[in-house]
């Protein structure tokens, strides 16, 4: 099977990689006491076959999350690979390092200094599942961009049916992401990310002299950024329609008229007088203004209730150790339909956080949308669009301080 895979790969002109899951659920001899060694051999005559057999392999995408290098004698593993395919590719889930990072099931942060990919599936869950929740086309794109933005690559799962088919309607929602990058691909292939970091609301991506600001949504009349250590030279839209853009006050002021807004994502491209590649990242203010019950040792700088609503997985909002009961609010700004949150307990902090209601504010009351026994790392929830100014997260019991690592509203 790996052999017909691999040669058609070949024969077509693409690259070919592969899976490897070191956590071997059926094997007797996985992680025993007695018996792991048997196990390990066993993953090398694996791996030496698979970089042997097949032709060229490009890449070795391995999934050992949670144990470390020893466990699966990462770096006697990594030399057999790199003996027998001196270019390949390797990810970060061998407990080293190796050559990228691998967020997964949400858009890694902002990282121009070592390459890393989401990797996230076109569904709700991984392999396929009939009648599973797809994505919706903007919910795709914007990722697709949002990694783009952060400087990094998207790895978008989709899983074959019992038959060997793709579901034709993944088939479809890929062909509809293709014919986008038809048309606005110059602001994907062969960027690099920033000089803006990325948002719910803008990402931009830059090549030579060139920014391609994407506005996934638009909160007012215009957008206002940091402006840039270059001026712009020209301003275009990628697609019909006039856009104007400023830049006076320390600020760079986008406006497009209404109609020539795109729902998915508002392409502008800015050319400059000089390169795009040496400008230094600038980071936005947070987009929602957030409150909360209780800050770690009163250090709102460093934990205040405004990180969890950065983008940046690796700021935090922290509560006083001891904490049992906190809440958390977003104020948006103005009356927005939310759908779905995502919830992300810091690492290595989740699991901390027991009973809770999520809610949003109706006049001077606050009503649950949702209520739940427990949060994790990545907590996700889709409801019945609830159309509110302010959203709220009232814990109600808690191990131990709570601590929040991003809250994340969806209108899809």
């Amino acid at each position: 099977m790996v052999k017909e895979l691999a040669d058609a790969c070949h024969a077509a002109g693409l690259r070919f990689g592969l899976y490897y899951s070191q956590p071997d659920w059926r094997s007797p001899d996985a992680f025993t006491a007695d018996r792991h060694d048997r196990y390990l051999a066993f993953l090398k005559r694996q791996v030496t076959e698979l970089c042997s057999n097949y032709g060229q392999l490009d890449i070795l995408w391995f999934d050992g999350l949670g144990k470390s290098s020893k466990d699966y004698d990462g770096e006697g593993l990594v030399k057999i690979i790199r003996g027998l395919r001196p270019r390949i590719i390797i990810n970060d889930r061998t407990g080293l390092p190796e050559d990228h990072d691998t967020p997964e099931q949400r858009v890694g942060k902002y990282q121009d200094h070592r390459p890393w990919e989401s990797c996230i599936t076109i569904c709700r869950q991984w392999a396929w599942k009939p009648d599973d929740d797809m994505k919706s086309f903007k919910e795709c794109i914007q990722t697709l961009v949002r990694c783009a933005g952060g400087d990094g690559n998207l790895l978008f799962n989709v899983g074959p049916m019992p038959d060997g088919r793709i579901e034709p309607r993944q088939v479809e929602r890929l062909k509809e992401m293709g014919a986008w990058l038809t048309r606005h691909g110059e602001s994907i292939y062969g960027t690099r990310g920033g000089p803006w970091k990325p948002t719910q609301t803008t990402a931009s991506t830059r090549k030579g002299n060139f920014i391609f600001l994407h506005v996934l949504r638009w909160d007012g009349e215009q957008i206002v950024l940091p402006d840039i250590a270059r001026k712009v030279s020209r301003a275009s839209l990628l697609g019909p329609g006039p856009v104007e853009v400023r830049q006076a006050n320390d600020q760079l002021i986008v406006s497009v008229p209404p109609a020539h807004r795109d729902a998915v994502d508002t392409i502008v491209r800015l050319e400059l007088e000089g390169s795009a590649m040496d400008l230094p990242l600038a980071t936005l203010a947070p987009s929602v203004k957030a409150t909360a019950s209780n800050v770690y040792q009163r250090m709102a700088h460093e934990y205040g209730p405004e990180m969890a609503f950065d983008h940046d997985p690796d700021t935090r909002w922290a509560t006083d150790s001891g904490t049992r009961q906190a809440w958390i609010a977003a104020d948006l700004g103005k009356p927005i339909s939310i759908r779905r949150v995502r919830i992300a307990e810091a690492e290595p902090y989740a699991g901390r956080v027991g009973k809770f209601e999520f809610q949003y504010r109706d006049g001077a009351e606050w009503k649950t949308i949702f209520a739940g026994d427990k949060l994790s790392w990545d907590f996700q929830r889709a409801f019945n669009p609830v159309t509110a100014r302010e959203f709220r997260l009232n814990i109600l019991d808690a191990t131990d301080g709570p601590t929040l690592s991003e809250i994340e509203f969806f209108e899809q």
